[in-house]
């Protein structure tokens, strides 16, 4: 996989486009719905005459077939990023409902208990842990499949970890089982078993599949990772149990948290090649933020590290030089420009699809200006 220096690429979820969302709940495309398809249909015209996607709005305003619907949204999500420039791709998450839920849904021992809120009118169907975890299918397959097949730039799957579902779900099977007074020491010991279990019996048979399909790179997502710092071995011990024994590159993202928190413990994640972490939101005029990469020069790991170089929590696009200023300290922070790769702090569904485009350019320019000063 042949990459230039500070390779770009799109860590998360996108917004998904409104006639796509219209569509799934059974509605004809707004005039809004339809104006915004012809509005990128514009502003992309080489992709979207290229012959897969040629026709989309005439098929879109008759489309009537889910399944059809969620292939033409990969489709046009996965145009968009390659449009954009990024080095690596994939669909923008345009299949899943979301990061949670669906993961859950493929597997046995857990029942949905109704919904709760993540962050400000944000909610999500939570689960309860209600038996041994096991497995239904592997999952995230037949959308991997799509998007080789369509895909004109290397690709990478994300998949969210282990730590991740067991953290966002409650456990109670796992705890019943253990007897006596149920204080702290028994609830870790506890969280510890649904963990493992996930990462055994859920997470590795679906990366195994991925691998068998043909994944070379996969994003295992952990946003819950730096939400409890006293834990940290437990997401070590998810990510090295989900991964182990397969072949491919494996990068774990973590994003919004106090990362000299998790240090030294998340090195211990022995198959990790790369961590992606957020830097763009903590960063001012003093670059504060940025000092947290002395971590993995002070432990001389020498591993990449997918640097966040655009907030996702606001409109604001950032400038090219702005982008290239960080890349550029990041560089000389490790020591090594090969081991930065350049990316948004998550992913840009939170922004709409004109600011995500708009912020996207600034990371492939500024990426691009960074590699021309260091030629």
């Amino acid at each position: 996989m042949a990459l230039p220096l500070f390779p770009t690429q799109e860590v998360g979820s996108l917004r998904k486009p409104l006639w796509l969302v219209e569509g799934l709940r059974g509605q004809s495309p707004s005039r809004a719905a339809k104006e915004e398809l012809r509005r990128w249909a514009r502003a992309l015209p080489a992709v979207l005459q290229e012959g897969d996607l040629s026709g989309l709005t005439q098929e879109i305003t008759a489309s009537r077939d889910p399944q059809r619907l969620r292939d033409q949204g990969a489709l046009f999500l996965l145009r968009y990023l390659e449009a954009a420039g990024l080095d690596l791709v994939y669909d923008g998450e345009a299949r899943r409902v979301e990061m949670y839920e669906y993961p859950i849904r493929q597997m046995e021992g857990f029942r949905f208990l109704g919904h709760v809120r993540s962050f400000d009118n944000k909610y999500y169907l939570k689960a309860a842990s209600v038996g041994p975890v096991g497995l239904k299918a592997p999952y995230h397959v037949d959308e991997f499949r799509y998007v080789r097949e369509h895909a004109h730039r290397p690709v990478k799957v994300p998949v969210t970890g282990a730590y991740t579902l067991a953290d966002w779900s409650w456990n109670e099977h796992y705890l019943k089982r253990r007897p006596g007074w149920r204080g702290p020491k028994v609830r870790r010991a506890a969280q510890r078993d649904l963990v493992v279990a996930l990462a055994r019996n859920a997470l590795r048979p679906t990366l195994k599949a991925l691998t068998d399909a043909g994944a070379e790179l996969i994003q295992v997502d952990e946003p819950a990772g730096g939400t409890h710092p006293g834990e940290t071995d437990l997401l070590v011990e998810a990510f090295n149990e989900s991964t182990r024994g397969l072949p491919g590159r494996f990068v774990m993202h973590v994003c919004f948290s106090d990362y000299r928190s998790l240090f030294p413990g998340l090195l211990e994640a022995r198959r990790c090649s790369q961590f992606l972490l957020e830097f763009a939101n903590r960063d001012t005029p003093e670059h504060p933020g940025f000092e947290e990469l002395r971590l993995f020069a002070e432990h001389n790991d020498g591993r990449e590290v997918g640097v966040g170089v655009l907030d996702v929590h606001q409109d604001r696009v950032e400038t090219a030089p702005e982008v290239e200023d960080r890349l550029l300290r990041a560089a000389r922070i490790l020591g090594d420009p090969s081991k930065v790769y350049a990316n948004p702090d998550c992913g840009l569904r939170t922004r709409s699809l004109d600011v995500a485009w708009a912020k996207l350019g600034a990371l492939v320019e500024g990426a691009r200006r960074a590699r021309k000063v260091l030629s």
